[in-house]
C-alpha cells in the first residue's frame, strides 16, 4: 500500500505548526504562529475552527484533566488557556516566563514528554531565516520544580520526540541541519550525551529539519522546511523514506487518528512564491505508511 497525502483543511495558514492528537477528543490540535491563532480539526465531522490570541503562539499541548484547558508557549510566555473549540479563548493562568535577556526572542515548538513534562525552545522572532539572529535562543523544561535551561546556543528550537525503550530524547535546532540524540532521565527528565545522528546534507536532503515524531519501531518522521517531504530516520541515522508533501515548507508532523496510523502534517507559506502556490500552508493527513505512532502526551500540570 503506498502513502496517500490529503489535505484535511482549505485554510492555508502562514505557518502552521505543532500539530497535537488528543486522543480523549479524537482531534488534532495545532498553531498558526504569524496570525496569532490556535486551531482545532475534529477527525469525525472534518470540522475545522480556530481562535486568536494576543500573541504568536509557538505550540499548544492538552491540559491533562481537562478537556478545553491547554498549555501554549505565548511570545516569551507559558500561558494556559481555556477554549472549547468553539467561542473565543482566554488565557487563564500563567505558568513563567523565559528569555528576559533576549526580549525580540518568541517560543517555537513545544511538547510533553513521556511524564508530562513540557519542553520547549525560544528562538529569534524574524520571520525570515536569512534575518535570523543566530544562537540566540534556549530549550527549557518547565516541570513542578519550575523552568529549567536544558541547553543554549540555539537558532531555531524545534523537533522533539522520545523512545523510552532507547532511553533516547531526539532534538532539532533547524539551523544545524542536523538531528541531536540525547541520552534520556524518565525520573529526572535529565537530558545528557548530546550526539548528532542525522545530517540532511551528507543524505542529500534538501531543506532544513524541522518539527518531528517517532514511530512505534523507534524511527523519527521528520518535517522538511524547504524540501517539501517529510523523511523516515532510523535511530542508527539511516534515511530509509522521503515522503512528498504538495507544499515546499513543511513544518511538523504527528501520528494520530483511531490507530494512531495517520500521520498529521502541517506546513507553511512564508514567501510570496508559497503564498500562491495552494494547497501549501494547508494542514494533511498521510495514510497507508504502514507505520504506527504513540499517543501524544498531554501536559500534567
Amino acid at each position: 500500500m503506498s502513502p496517500k497525502v490529503e489535505k484535511i483543511s482549505d485554510q492555508a495558514l502562514l505557518i502552521g505548526e505543532g500539530p497535537h492528537w488528543d486522543d480523549r477528543t479524537q482531534a488534532l490540535y495545532f498553531v498558526s504562529i504569524l496570525e496569532n491563532t490556535i486551531h482545532k480539526y475534529d477527525a469525525a465531522t472534518g470540522t475545522h475552527t480556530s481562535t486568536k490570541l494576543d500573541g504568536r503562539p509557538g505550540f499548544i499541548v492538552p491540559l491533562d484533566g481537562h478537556l478545553d484547558q491547554f498549555v501554549v508557549g505565548l511570545e516569551r510566555e507559558f500561558v494556559v488557556v481555556q477554549w472549547d473549540g468553539t467561542n473565543a479563548a482566554r488565557v487563564v493562568r500563567l505558568l513563567g516566563e523565559v528569555d528576559h535577556h533576549a526580549v525580540g526572542n518568541r517560543i517555537n515548538d513545544g511538547k510533553a514528554d513521556p511524564r508530562g513534562r513540557l519542553y520547549a525552545g525560544t528562538m529569534d522572532a524574524a520571520t525570515t531565516v536569512e534575518k535570523l539572529e543566530t544562537h540566540k535562543g534556549t530549550l527549557y523544561r518547565l516541570d513542578e520544580s519550575g523552568i529549567t535551561s536544558l541547553c543554549d546556543r540555539i537558532t531555531i528550537s524545534n523537533g522533539l520526540a522520545w523512545d523510552m525503550g532507547a532511553k533516547a530524547m531526539y532534538y532539532i535546532d533547524s539551523a544545524e541541519r542536523n538531528i541531536r540524540r540525547y541520552d534520556y532521565d524518565v525520573e529526572t527528565g535529565d537530558i545528557s550525551n548530546p550526539q548528532y545522528i542525522f545530517d540532511l546534507k551528507l543524505h542529500d536532503v534538501e531543506g532544513l529539519p524541522d518539527g518531528c515524531t517517532i514511530d512505534t519501531d523507534g524511527n523519527l518522521w521528520v518535517a522538511v522546511f524547504g524540501g517539501g517531504c517529510v523523511i523516515q530516520v532510523s535511530p542508527e541515522g539511516g534515511l530509509l523514506r522521503a515522503v512528498p508533501v504538495p507544499a515546499k515548507q513543511v513544518t511538523s508532523c504527528t501520528f494520530g487518528g483511531p490507530h494512531l496510523d495517520i500521520l498529521f502534517v502541517t506546513t507553511a507559506r512564508i514567501d510570496r512564491v508559497e503564498q500562491q502556490k495552494f494547497p501549501s500552508g494547508c494542514t494533511f493527513r498521510i495514510t497507508g505508511l504502514g507505520v504506527k505512532g504513540h499517543p501524544n502526551v498531554n501536559f500534567k500540570l
